[in-house]
């Protein structure tokens, strides 16, 4: 479903829309496009973040774990 909206946008992005005009069939289909695009780049990014996170959280025992490993390496 589609939503009727209002929106200012600066003469920057009008003129890199215009770039790129042959791209899409309106300019809704290419803000559309470009709100999708950022909205999974956020989510991405919130990811990757919660990621580190427990990843930091986690790294004395990863490391004592891989520090534990290497012990079993045998000489090249």
């Amino acid at each position: 479903m589609k939503t009727k909206t209002s929106v200012t946008l600066s003469a920057a992005a009008l003129k890199g829309m215009a770039q790129h005009r042959h791209e899409f069939r309106s300019r809704s289909e290419f803000i559309d496009a470009a709100v999708l695009h950022f909205i999974a780049h956020m989510e991405r990014q919130q990811m990757e973040q919660r990621d580190v996170e427990i990843l930091n959280r986690r790294a004395e025992a990863l490391n004592a774990e891989a520090e534990d490993v290497l012990t079993y390496q045998v000489p090249l």
